[in-house]
């Protein structure tokens, strides 16, 4: 397949990259390409200009800040994979990237592009969702941040407008007592996953869970909280127990690749592995 014809340009700055998609309502921006890419070989997108944000160097990195990690949006997810400082400060973050596509996809994709992307069936996205991050984004109408529960809008959509550029990714430092684990059922290794789960559990000096932060994946059009599973932990159910309610508000939907009933019967499965592993981590 080819793409569509498109204009292209490479700016250097973040403002040169404004004014660049400001110019054109049907241009794109492109991070790392791993999804855009392939949606324009198949035309599914159909760009007239594309922005690409490869130059802009002050949307690269990764710093601390008290408890908050700060990463760049186009920071390469294996370099994120590979840094020392996410690894013991953001455990759930850094196992996770290991379960994102192959190694050549993560070292040319970008953290801010899979959250831009927004594939239900990603595990970004969840890590986000289960740990409360938010995003910085700077458009014509200035800055704003987006909080991960209001960042998810849909099936590969998202609530940044067309004018709008995702700067960086804010996630808060794990607590000292934390354990995480990522767990996921997958046709191949490097395959989207059937369904998935990450999870992050908080465990007191008596190794009773204090916080629970459980978020699924292709169970739906987003990535979903299980928040009846969380509460359930907290409350004092083995994560046996607490998996029972996986999937409650959940309405996935049949595909060539598992029928809708088998996905709650998974996330039932990933939520009690996740859980357990979690746990095993924290104490």
């Amino acid at each position: 397949m080819k793409p569509p014809d498109f204009d292209y340009v490479a700016p250097t700055s973040l403002d040169d990259a404004l004014t660049a998609l400001r110019s054109d309502n049907d241009a794109m921006v492109l991070a790392g390409g791993q999804s855009l890419i392939p949606l324009l070989a198949f035309r599914l997108a159909w760009p007239t200009l594309l922005v690409d944000l490869a130059r802009v160097d002050q949307l690269t990195g990764i710093v601390e800040h008290d408890d908050r990690i700060v990463i760049g949006s186009m920071t390469r997810q294996r370099q994120i994979e590979r840094d020392a400082m996410i690894a013991s400060r953001c455990p759930l973050l850094s196992t996770c990237l290991g379960y994102v596509g192959h190694p050549q996809i993560r070292s040319r994709g970008t953290i801010g592009g899979s959250l831009a992307h927004a594939d239900p069936a990603a595990e970004l996205p969840a890590v986000v969702l289960a740990l409360d991050g938010k995003v910085r984004v700077v458009g014509s109408s200035g800055e704003r941040t987006i909080e991960a529960a209001d960042l998810f809008n849909g099936f590969l959509t998202t609530s940044l407008r067309h004018d709008e550029i995702l700067v960086d990714l804010e996630l808060p430092v794990a607590p000292p007592r934390a354990g995480s684990a990522v767990v996921e059922i997958a046709r191949r290794p490097g395959d989207f996953a059937l369904c998935g789960a990450v999870a992050q559990v908080e465990v007191s000096n008596s190794n009773t869970v204090v916080d629970a932060r459980l978020a699924l994946i292709g169970v739906g059009d987003r990535p979903v909280r299980a928040t009846a599973v969380e509460e359930a932990m907290v409350g004092g159910a083995s994560p046996q127990e607490a998996a029972r309610f996986a999937a409650v508000g959940l309405h996935p939907t049949d595909d060539t690749h598992a029928s809708a009933d088998y996905r709650l019967h998974l996330a039932e499965v990933v939520s009690k592995r996740v859980l357990t592993k979690a746990m095993e981590n924290a104490r």
